[in-house]
């Protein structure tokens, strides 16, 4: 039971988690199954609390340069954040980051002071060199409108040293 519950949403920590939305135990995982359809990719189970801090160090990726934020809660999204707390040698001057919990259905009712738009709110107040915001016209810029275009951001790392390199096209 131990691991079902591991490999599960935890429990809300209060009103911020949209508890009225998600509930402990949505979205139960089979690792197991999971893993062996994988050939190349590593799976990194856990609260994300606890993997982020280490992923970084002992995983040694190349430099991130896009992030599907897909944790439900405020408090996960967070976490998920403290990847833009890095050194630069982990991440590019720019990232982009997929959103999925920034739009839903009417009665979820997404906004700054919950979920994951407070999270990002609370990272931008809290970081003067690094900040998320929206691509603004992005769904303009796309040749077919998708919703999902409402959902990218960019992750601005201002103080990373190619910050100001030209980007190629």
């Amino acid at each position: 039971m131990a691991l079902i519950q591991a490999l599960a949403l935890p429990k809300p920590l209060d009103y911020r988690d949209l508890p009225n939305v998600w509930k402990p135990g949505f979205f139960h995982l089979d690792a197991e199954a999971l893993q062996k359809k994988l050939s190349t990719a590593k799976l990194v189970l856990g609260n994300v609390r606890n993997t982020v801090e280490h992923f970084l160090s002992e995983k040694n990726p190349s430099p991130i340069g896009f992030v599907s934020i897909d944790v439900d809660y405020y408090s996960s999204t967070v976490d998920v954040l403290r990847l833009f707390e890095t050194s630069e040698e982990f991440i590019l001057p720019r990232v982009y980051c997929y959103l999925d919990d920034i739009i839903g259905d009417d009665w979820e009712i997404h906004c700054d002071y919950v979920g994951e738009l407070l999270a990002i709110h609370e990272f931008n107040d809290q970081h003067d060199t690094r900040k998320i915001c929206k691509i603004n016209g992005f769904r303009f810029k796309r040749r077919i409108y998708a919703p999902w275009n409402e959902q990218m951001y960019v992750a601005h790392c201002f103080d990373h040293s190619k910050y100001t390199s030209i980007s190629i096209h």
